[in-house]
């Protein structure tokens, strides 16, 4: 690797650390808006969705650059493969970060629905599966990454559960159909986050190891570079 390279991987390191930690506050700031019922945090997520699109798109062309003008190979050439996916999915998980924040701005303005679903309980599963995934890109360390990849069916579980009880109580209150609708839309953007969380924890895994994870073939996904990870 020639030190002029070597100055701007590390470089994108440190870009990507810093967008992995604004993606991972923004989730857990919409969850807590989500929770609380706090509009405040929940306008704070959706303002910043400006700097989460401006971050995602210095990345992928500081990628693009590092292929035009240094043609890497080897692992230099899987980690920027690996960080150009890798940021797609934090902008996408930034996406459903503001989703979830959306929501909760209608969510504040219903009255209490008991849909007997812990909110709290599924949102900790998802951020330990994000934070665990963003640990494993920072550590390199493929054994963590694949802790994320063995909890994603939890969370599908979960996300079929609240789908059913809702239905349930759309049952039994029709009138309250616009508030509960937003509930299982809620639980599938939690299991959209996974489902993403678990696809940059699958890079890790190819830029450690080399080998191209085939997961959950039921929701399969088309990427321009790399084709087996899961469709948002």
């Amino acid at each position: 690797m020639t030190r002029p390279l070597q100055r701007e991987i590390d470089s994108l390191k440190k870009k990507l650390l810093s967008f992995s930690a604004i993606v991972e506050d923004n989730v857990r700031l919409a969850i807590n808006a989500l929770v609380r019922r706090d509009t405040a945090l929940a306008t704070e997520v959706i303002d910043s969705d400006d700097e989460v699109d401006k971050l995602e798109v210095e990345i992928e062309e500081d990628c693009l650059k590092m292929l035009a003008l240094h043609q890497p190979v080897a692992k230099d050439l899987r980690f920027i493969i690996a960080v150009f996916n890798i940021n797609n999915d934090l902008e996408r998980i930034g996406d459903l970060a503001v989703n979830i924040a959306e929501r909760a701005l209608s969510l504040a303005a219903c009255a209490a629905v008991d849909v007997s679903f812990d909110f709290p309980a599924m949102s900790e599963k998802v951020l330990t599966m994000l934070k665990k995934s963003l640990d494993s890109l920072m550590q390199l360390n493929p054994e963590l990454a694949r802790e994320v990849c063995d909890g994603d069916e939890e969370v599908d579980v979960i996300n079929r559960q609240m789908h059913s009880r809702v239905q349930e109580r759309i049952r039994k209150y029709p009138e309250r159909l616009d508030c509960l609708l937003l509930f299982p839309a809620i639980s599938s953007d939690l299991e959209r986050i996974a489902d993403h969380a678990t696809n940059i924890a699958e890079e890790v895994i190819y830029l450690t190891q080399g080998e191209i994870v085939r997961h959950r073939q039921d929701k399969p996904r088309l990427t321009v570079i790399n084709p087996h990870r899961k469709r948002e």
